[in-house]
């Protein structure tokens, strides 16, 4: 097997593991707009690497972290309903990122960027991804706990005595976390569907939240792999054969009866 391709199937196995749980929480607290919002400002932070020479991942994973929290801080003092907010600064986001993009004198593959790219996945990306992945697990361990129970009921969890605004706050930065790591694998436009279509389809079929995480993560390794396989073979875009690979597989949970 290619390097390249090995790289990006390992890239690609690692994201869907994690993003399993997570996606189970975007879904259940429906945040697909908080998600879509740090995807895009994935670009304005590629873009801020390039004019500051720095590593563009650490500047992605800096920008999506600063952004998760100003996020968190503007939801809690704005006029504004959230969605409405995130619906303003998800556009102006990839906006920013575009225009920053087209002032450098940096040549990049800007589709590469946008839609994912096999070619891209080097071998640092592949170590920022493995250690990233493995970080986000270790730390969603303990906290798989506390977060079921805010996204239950926030009010009798605070009650109970737990930082509901922590936990929303580590689950957020989580998140930002995953999305800046997902860029080159799935793209910039795309990386929201790596959360939440198998997260989707796993629940149609689960009983417990385990259950449903468990299952977001295997039909997220499985979308990884056909989709890699199809861009190898056929020539393909690698982020959109994930996704379409994703889609095929809630389109096929569909066919199967559901679990009550």
């Amino acid at each position: 097997m290619a390097d390249f391709l090995l790289h990006a199937l390992l890239a690609g196995l690692a994201l869907a593991l994690v993003a399993g749980p997570l996606g189970s929480f975007v879904v259940w607290r429906r945040m697909a707009y908080f998600g879509e919002t740090l995807s895009h400002a994935a670009l304005l932070g590629l873009a801020l690497g390039l004019w500051l020479a720095i590593s563009p991942t650490l500047a992605i994973i800096a920008l999506c972290l600063l952004l998760a929290l100003a996020l968190l801080g503007l939801q809690g003092r704005q006029a504004l309903a959230s969605d409405t907010l995130l619906g303003m600064l998800a556009p102006t986001m990839l906006a920013l990122g575009l225009v920053t993009m087209s002032l450098l004198e940096v040549r990049v593959d800007l589709l590469g960027y946008l839609f994912g790219d096999l070619l891209a996945i080097s071998r640092e990306d592949l170590y920022w991804v493995l250690g990233g992945s493995a970080l986000v697990l270790l730390l969603l361990l303990p906290l798989w706990r506390p977060l079921l129970a805010i996204t239950v009921h926030e009010e009798l969890a605070r009650v109970e005595g737990l930082p509901v605004a922590g936990l929303r706050l580590a689950l957020m930065l989580l998140i930002a976390l995953v999305i800046a790591l997902a860029m080159k694998i799935v793209g910039v436009l795309l990386i929201t569907s790596l959360l939440i279509i198998p997260a989707a389809a796993a629940q149609r079929h689960a009983r417990t939240p385990e259950q449903m995480a468990v299952g977001a993560s295997l039909l997220g390794l499985l979308a990884v792999s056909a989709g890699l396989s199809l861009s190898w073979f056929q020539d393909t875009p690698a982020g959109p054969s994930i996704v379409v690979s994703a889609a095929a597989l809630f389109l096929l949970s569909f066919a199967l009866p559901r679990r009550r």
